[in-house]
């Protein structure tokens, strides 16, 4: 496959409508030809949204609740349910024009495989979970994956949990699944 230029950087602790703002602004960019693919690495600060499938049902909390425990709540044009963001997760927002390849879901599918790949480089068994996206470290998620491909340019993508502070996921049913997170 041919190999093309990609940008990136580290943007740190970044809120969660900033980041999505700049990735609707290198989306555009993209799709017009004026920029290269471009990988966003970062941390948000608490904060659940809501992909095209979620439910304000998986939200175990009113939306009130968590914002009064210091959560940001977005409803967002991504694939996917309900998930978490928050420090000591590192967040990916691939900016990368897929007009080349074969079907979106492929390109899920090679995220997983990098995020795997990654996580056996620091010593980390890690892969799918037959039926299911993200990745997963034993029968735990590690890793979950949601994105928005417009006019073929990729946005959103995936959440890893590195040192995340696990209890946030106690108030919704993360990614749809009951258990197992």
């Amino acid at each position: 496959e041919e190999r093309r230029p990609c940008r990136w950087a580290y943007l740190h602790l970044l809120g969660y409508r900033e980041a999505w703002d700049l990735q609707r602004t290198l989306v555009e960019e993209r799709a017009q030809g004026r920029s290269d693919d471009s990988l966003l690495l970062l941390e948000h600060p608490p904060t659940y949204t809501l992909g095209r499938r979620g439910r304000e049902s998986d939200l175990l909390l009113p939306r009130r609740e968590l914002e009064r425990r210091g959560a940001a709540v977005y409803d967002v044009d991504r694939g996917g349910e309900v998930t978490y963001h928050g420090p000591g997760q590192l967040v990916g927002y691939p900016i990368v024009d897929l007009r080349g390849w074969s079907a979106p879901l492929r390109y899920v599918r090679t995220l997983e495989v990098v995020l795997a790949k990654t996580l056996a480089d620091f010593g980390i068994r890690a892969g799918r979970k037959e039926g299911l996206t993200g990745v997963w470290a034993e029968d735990r998620k590690i890793a979950a994956i949601g994105v928005r491909i417009s006019r073929g340019i990729t946005s959103h993508g995936f959440a890893l949990n590195v040192n995340s502070d696990l209890t946030w996921f106690e108030h919704i049913i993360p990614c749809g699944i009951h258990g197992g997170q």
